[in-house]
């Protein structure tokens, strides 16, 4: 018949420790296995939001062509509508009175004729601003098309990665879910808040040359006195990593695990 765990609540000190140390261990294999991975899933965001990012680039500049294209419109509009009125005071030249009525009229027909200039003008840099507008998405196309490709490349080498570790990093998983409810609610969320800010992913660690083992401040003999008696959870006055003496993480005194 199997010997049934302690109860959480029935736990000493250092039945605590003894299985915060063994989830320090599976949590380190899992850190390791991520570290095989490297940088690549932060390339493969990286690539996924600059992607994205051209993307919206590139519908600007078409939202940008669409306004420039109104705008022609626009100025053509004013042209013909010039052109117009050009045609109406030419013909009402024909029945001048006086000098006065040709002035006001010549006057009109000079207005009109800038109107057109200046229209004209502004369809030339609408036309010229297309042009460019154009040409850059074109380039973003083609640096779209580098990123896709570059993506899909990242992407298979994570994903390459990723299967030949995932069945191990699961095991591991697993493993630490198990082993999570057997440790008190308080003594597992100080380690894993610990761990989250500590910068090798270690929340407790064992003393290693009379030094603690992660920030490797020394420890005075007191305090080691203290950590060997399993009496109460102490951590470093540095780095605040939860320590441990080695006998109880399973390795020899004064000598670091390989």
């Amino acid at each position: 018949m199997a010997t049934e765990k302690p109860k959480k609540e029935n736990m000493t000190v250092e039945d605590r420790l003894s299985s915060l140390w063994k989830l320090q261990t599976i949590y380190s294999k899992i850190d390791r296995i991520k570290q095989i991975r490297g940088d690549l899933p932060l390339e493969v965001k990286d690539i996924d939001d600059n992607i994205a990012g051209l993307k919206t680039r590139q519908a600007n500049y078409e939202q940008e062509i669409e306004d420039l294209k109104k705008k022609i419109v626009g100025e053509n509009e004013k042209i013909a509508e010039a052109r117009r009125k050009i045609a109406v005071y030419n013909e009402q030249l024909k029945n001048i009175r006086n000098n006065k009525e040709y002035d006001s009229l010549s006057k009109e027909i000079e207005f009109q004729t800038l109107e057109i200039e200046l229209a004209e003008k502004h369809i030339n840099e609408f036309n010229h601003m297309m042009d460019n507008r154009k040409s850059d998405i074109a380039l973003t196309q083609e640096t779209l098309e580098d990123q896709k490709h570059i993506l899909e490349e990242k992407k298979g080498e994570l994903e390459e990665i990723v299967s030949e570790t995932r069945q191990d990093e699961e095991k591991l998983r697993m493993e630490a879910k198990k082993l999570e409810p057997t440790i008190d609610e308080r003594t597992l969320n100080a380690y894993k808040r610990i761990r989250q800010n500590a910068r090798n992913g270690l929340g407790i660690v064992y003393v290693q040359r009379d030094a603690c083992g992660g920030c490797f401040n020394r420890i005075p003999p007191q305090k080691q006195l203290e950590i060997k008696m399993h009496k109460k959870i102490i951590v470093c006055e540095y780095c605040g990593r939860i320590m441990i003496d080695p006998a109880l993480a399973g390795v020899e005194e004064n000598k670091t695990e390989e």
